[in-house]
This record gives structure tokens, sequence and C-alpha cells, in this order.
């Protein structure tokens, strides 16, 4: 009780403006008290003009009091010093750099308790009294401290936006339809703010699906990883039983097999791991953008939430697929088999069989069933900038600086003499090999032919030799004249699609998928060819207009 006692008298004669113990206390005619410098401050400079008000209970004195010390306060004050009252505790709720200050007080701010939207301000608790106490003032709209009021104001007109332009999606102040935002179609901030929390939780609910979805699939990884180190070590095992019966003559093969093997294991469990990294990643953006989510579905200011919200609200596209093909111990099972066949071909197993086991080893791929990509974004996640191979083109081919374009000319070009330039055709390839995943896109202009060709296709000799897609070594999409027609291994396939001068081309080398397409601003699929390739593949265009300078190809910078 003695506590409490000394508690009433501190609030007793502490100035309501720092909150502290009175200094050169004074009285106002009003009655209340304040610290003379805190009364001074408040009130500004002397204006005979400028109306002047109370602090605590807002009376206004027409003109401004004179301020004369209160010899009795100051003697009490004194007295109660000697007695023990001291000044406020040091764990007062004085305003740090990262608080909400209140904008009523003076000297040392004490955080703010309440922020109006109304008056644009933060008050303490004991400045937020009014808010409390005067009918007016409880009308308006107070919520937790903030330190964004001010962009609650319209700059235009200098009043409160209490209004959304679902034209322009800005919020506006109730004076913006009359000029700038007239005609417009507006609604108060309150009603666009029900629709976007509508909204805000289908989002969540997106969110909270895909955290589901990839949390499955981080399983599926982990177990995916347990059979790549199962079906390994069982392929290594089995190798080395049937290697051990070769002797001399093929324990080196078997060590290198075992190499393979395990190059390939660490390969395919590293692209796991990285993949099973992203998805772990992309659950915790998740879950952290969901969690601002929820925070801000429970902001109380309408404005905050509308200004917040569209930056908060764009999901960024998903970097995983959710349908993954496994085969359990089985991924490495053909070379188990390629290696029981060497067994009964010693004679061979130097030269072609080996061959075969190597090649069975790297086409072992977890995640060969991803699918081909949708849309132009996803394509341009593989695509390639390639350029022309001077040493390849026919003389009659003129290539840009930068070795990205090639037009067919009159007069041939000096090159020099080189054993992989095209003699019999209008043909050139591409510097760069192509491996892996990998799309590409081709500006034409006349007759085009756009084509893929292994390195060891011939540079002369007749058309089945050399020519794109008269051979089984090339496959080739040729345009004219508005259309399409793919060739391979002498074989004329008529192909239908929207016409367009770009060529979209994507290339799975291990999956053996090689694919055509009709670019615009969608992609449309024009040919897909499903078979097995055994070398890696070059690039290659055909120039074959009989108009010289009608025809042209040029490889384009994708961004």
């Amino acid at each position: 009780m003695a506590q409490k006692g000394v508690e009433l008298d501190r609030e007793s004669f502490s100035c309501s403006i720092c909150l502290d113990l009175l200094k050169d206390p004074v009285t106002i005619p009003c009655g209340h008290s304040y610290c003379m410098k805190c009364i001074q401050s408040f009130w500004g400079e002397e204006d005979e003009e400028k109306i002047h008000s109370c602090p605590q209970c807002r009376q206004t004195f027409t003109a401004r009091p004179v301020l004369v010390k209160s010899t009795m306060l100051a003697a009490l004050m004194e007295e109660l010093k000697r007695s023990g009252l001291q000044a406020a505790p040091a764990d007062h709720c004085y305003a740090g750099a990262e608080d909400v200050a209140c904008d009523v007080c003076t000297g040392r701010k004490l955080k703010a308790f309440k922020s109006c939207v109304v008056c644009v301000a933060s008050f303490c608790e004991q400045h937020l009294q009014p808010h409390r106490d005067a009918a007016p003032l409880k009308k308006h709209k107070l919520v937790d401290p903030s330190k964004t009021l001010q962009d609650n104001m319209c700059s235009r007109h200098d009043e409160v936006m209490k209004m959304f332009c679902r034209t322009d999606q800005q919020c506006i102040c109730f004076l913006c339809p009359v000029d700038q935002h007239k005609g417009h179609d507006t609604v108060s901030a309150a009603a666009e703010r029900t629709e976007r929390q509508r909204e805000l939780e289908e989002s969540r609910q997106i969110i909270q699906q895909r955290i589901q979805d990839a949390e499955k699939d981080v399983k599926l990884l982990e177990q995916e990883v347990k059979n790549i180190h199962v079906s390994a070590d069982q392929t290594v095992e089995d190798c080395e039983k049937t290697f051990s019966q070769l002797i001399r003559l093929l324990q080196e093969r078997s060590r290198d097999v075992e190499q393979q093997v395990r190059s390939q294991q660490q390969t395919e469990v590293s692209r796991v791991r990285e993949l099973q990294e992203k998805l772990e990643q992309e659950i915790a953006e998740l879950k952290r953008t969901d969690g601002q989510l929820e925070q801000l579905s429970h902001t109380e200011d309408h404005t905050e939430f509308l200004l917040s919200f569209p930056s908060l609200s764009a999901l960024s596209e998903s970097t995983h697929s959710s349908s993954f093909h496994t085969a359990p111990l089985r991924y490495f099972e053909d070379v188990t088999a390629a290696v029981s066949e060497a067994r009964d071909k010693l004679q061979d197993i130097l030269s072609e069989t080996w061959t075969n086991i190597s090649l069975r080893v790297t086409e072992v791929d977890v995640l060969l069933s991803q699918p081909e990509p949708t849309t132009r974004a996803a394509f341009f996640r593989y695509s390639r900038e390639l350029t022309l191979d001077p040493n390849t083109a026919h003389k009659q081919l003129l290539l840009s600086k930068e070795n990205r374009k090639v037009t067919l000319m009159k007069n041939e070009q000096p090159y020099s003499e080189h054993p992989d330039r095209f003699t019999g055709f209008y043909q050139v390839l591409s510097r760069e090999s192509l491996t892996g995943r990998c799309h590409w896109e081709v500006e034409m202009r006349g007759d085009v032919c756009v084509a893929v060709a292994s390195k060891n296709i011939s540079r002369g000799g007749d058309w089945t030799e050399s020519c794109f897609g008269n051979n089984d070594k090339s496959w080739a999409l040729y345009y004219s004249n508005n259309s399409y027609r793919f060739d391979h291994n002498k074989v004329e396939t008529p192909v239908s699609g929207p016409p367009s001068s770009r060529v979209g081309v994507f290339l799975d080398h291990t999956a053996g998928i090689l694919s055509f397409y009709s670019v615009s601003e969608t992609m449309t699929l024009l040919h897909r060819v499903q078979t097995t390739f055994t070398q890696p593949l070059l690039a290659g265009v055909w120039c074959y207009c009989w108009l010289p300078s009608e025809a042209s190809a040029e490889l384009m910078k994708l961004k």
C-alpha cells in the first residue's frame, strides 16, 4: 500500500508533457501544472493572434497566459525529493530508434500506444486519453502503432486515403474522384480490403497445398537417393562377380566400369540433392510468405493492407515437378546386362562392347521423366547461346561479325580450305556441341532449313550423304511459302502449324527428344522426334533459296 501511495504521488506531481517530476512548475489558468520549459516548448513562439490550449483538457486561451513559477509547488517538489520521491523510473516506456514515438510528447518521447488513422498521429497511453473521453474522438479509427501513417495521406489533397480506385489500382482520398480519378470505379478501402482478404485466404490455401506437395516430393527424393545407392551397390557387386571370370584381360575394364558407375551414382545423387535443397528452400520461402500473409491478414489499417498486399500476394512459379517416375533398384540394370553380355564376347570387349557399357552407365537418369517445358519462360531456362562455325560454312554463305547470322550470297566468300566445310549444299553447323537439355531459336527469311546433325555427317558427296534430313545423321525442318516439312533419313513428313518466321528447337539429348516449335507470343509444337542419340549433336542451317540474298537465318539471343 505504501508503494501504491508513492506511485500516486509521482503521477500527481508529474508533468503530463515530459511525464517526469515537475521542474520550475507553473500553473496555467485552467488549473493544470507543467514544467515551465515543457509548456513554453508546447506553445512555441509568442504570437498574439495564436490560440493557445492546455495539453490535457484542451481549454483554449485567447491571450497567451503569463507563465509565473509556482513557488508553493516548487517548495513542495523539493520536499518530496528529500522524502524519497524520485524521477520516473529508468524502465519507463521511452521510445527507441525502432519504436513509434508519441507525436504529442515533448522532450524525451514515450512509445506510442495507438495510432489514429484520422488524426494521422500516434499517441502514448496518456495522450490517448482524449480519444477515450471526447465523444467526437471516440469515432476515430485506432490501430496498432505504425510508422507508415503518412503513407495514408493523399499527396495531392493532403487528406486521409479511405477509398480505393479499382481502375488505377491505388488508394485515394474522398476528393480524388472529383478530379484525377473522375469517372473511375471507386469503392471504400474497407470494401476493397474485404475483397483482397478473400484473395489472401485463397493465396494461403495455394501456398499451403504447395508446401504439402513439396514436402511429399522431398520424402520421395530422399527415397530415390537410397534406391540409387542400393542399385549402384548391387550393380557394382554383380559386375565384380562377372569381371572376376575374365581373369587378367578384363580386370582393367572391371575397374573402369566401377569407376563410371560410382561417378554416375555421385552425379545422380548430387542432382537429387540439389533438387531436394531447392524444394526445401522453396518450402522455407513459402512458409515465410505464408507468415507474412497471415500477419497482414490481421492488420487493422485497411490502407496499409492494400499497400502491402500486391507485393506479398504475387507467388513465384514453382521450381519443381511433382511427377517423378521411379524404378527402384533398376537404375543400373542395363549395365549389369551389358557386362554379362561382354563376358560371352571376350574378343570384342575392348572395342564394340566396351563402348556399349559406357553408354549404358551414362544413360542412368533419375529425373528422366521431367516433362517438356510448356511456356516460353520455361524454355528459356534451357536456352543456349549458339554461334555458327565459319569452318563449316559453304563458301557462298556470308556470316555476320558475331557468327550468329548467315546470308546466302551470289559470289563465294574468301574462306580458307577446311575439311569440315560443306561443299555441296549451302549449309553451316554450330560451333557448340549440344548435350543434355537445350533450347535455341532461329529467325528466318526466305527458304530456310533448321536442322540438328551429328558431328560426323559428311561435308561433301551426294544429297543422301550431306544434305540435312536425307540421311540417318540429321533431322531437318524445312520452311518455305509459309508451310513446313520435316525430313529424316530420306523420309518427308508434312507438318501443319501456324506459320512464323521464327522457329524454336528443344533438344533433350539424354531422353532422345527433339522438338520443333512455331514461335510467336506462344510456343506451338510443330513436330517431335523420339529416338536415341548416341553422339553429341550440332545445330545446323541450310539456306536453300535459289535467289541469292533472299535467304538468311539468325541464331537469336534469348532473354
